[in-house]
């Protein structure tokens, strides 16, 4: 990471069991490399529900629960910055509907914001499909 970087992790009235904050730093910033791209100053809040849904209707106009929110600072600090707001319940229901464990869908959540920083959209199917693509791949980087 260049010395402008930093990976910052809050937890806003939440626990997040097993996760590794050096496990996650690197999947983000080889992420962020491996799509030519620069890390920059990124904030990875984990919170509740009813947190997340507060922002999601104050930020969005959006009335619905969401596993992640991203605001991206890229065009307003260095390299690819951002606030990622992530619902640990979300996350956890979304393992169990998907059969893979909770630190799997938590890390696929993170790379999802991380790829929206990099400017990947999910509005169409195809962009689905590139996103999901893209978020599998960095999951084997793990392994």
């Amino acid at each position: 990471m260049s010395p402008e970087s930093s990976i910052a992790f809050h937890y806003q009235d939440v626990d997040v069991p097993s996760l590794n904050e050096e496990v996650v730093r690197k999947l983000v910033v080889d992420t962020i490399v491996a799509e030519n791209a620069e890390p920059g100053t990124l904030q990875i809040i984990f919170c509740d529900d009813e947190y997340l849904l507060e922002m999601n209707q104050a930020y969005l106009q959006h009335d619905t629960f969401t596993d992640i929110i991203t605001f991206d600072y890229c065009q307003d600090l260095e390299g690819i910055s951002g606030d990622i707001f992530i619902s640990i319940p979300r996350v956890m229901e979304n393992a169990k509907k998907y059969s893979v464990s909770f630190m799997e869908e938590l890390h696929r959540v993170i790379l999802h914001g991380i790829l929206h920083l990099l400017g990947y959209k999910d509005h169409t199917r195809d962009e689905k499909e590139v996103m999901r693509s893209k978020e599998n791949y960095y999951l084997t980087l793990l392994s």
